[in-house]
C-alpha cells in the first residue's frame, strides 16, 4: 500500500509556471514508473508525463518542451515542473503508479487564466 499526495496547484496566468509535487507515504524506489495524469472538465483523464526508475521520460505531445518530470527517490517525491502554461493546461492533475494495484493521488487543481 502507498498513499500519494499531490501539492503545488493553483491559479496562474498564461505564460506562468507551477511546480507540482507528489509525495508518497513510503519509498517509491520499488515503483519503476511514476506518472502524472490530468483531467479537464468534460474530458477523459490523459497521461501528461511519466518517468522510470532509470530516468527515462515520456511526455504527451501537448506538453513537450514545456513540462519536465523528475523524481527524488530519497524524498519519495515526484515533481512536475510546468512552464509556459496555457489555458488548455487547466485541469486536475493526478499522480499515479502501480504495484499490486493502481495507486492514484487525490489530485491538485491547476487553473491557467488571466
Amino acid at each position: 500500500q502507498v498513499q500519494l499526495v499531490e501539492s503545488g496547484g493553483g491559479l496562474v496566468q498564461p505564460g506562468g509556471s507551477l511546480r507540482l509535487s507528489c509525495t508518497a507515504s513510503r519509498s517509491i524506489f520499488s515503483f519503476n514508473v511514476m506518472s502524472w495524469y490530468r483531467q479537464a472538465p468534460g474530458k477523459e483523464r490523459e497521461l501528461v508525463a511519466r518517468i522510470t526508475q532509470s530516468g527515462t521520460t515520456l511526455y504527451a505531445d501537448s506538453v513537450k518542451g514545456r513540462f519536465t518530470i523528475s523524481r527524488d527517490n530519497a524524498k519519495n517525491t515526484v515533481f512536475l515542473q510546468m512552464n509556459s502554461l496555457k489555458p488548455e493546461d487547466t485541469a486536475v492533475y493526478y499522480c499515479y503508479t502501480w504495484g499490486a494495484r493502481d495507486y492514484w493521488g487525490q489530485g491538485t487543481q491547476v487553473t491557467v487564466s488571466s
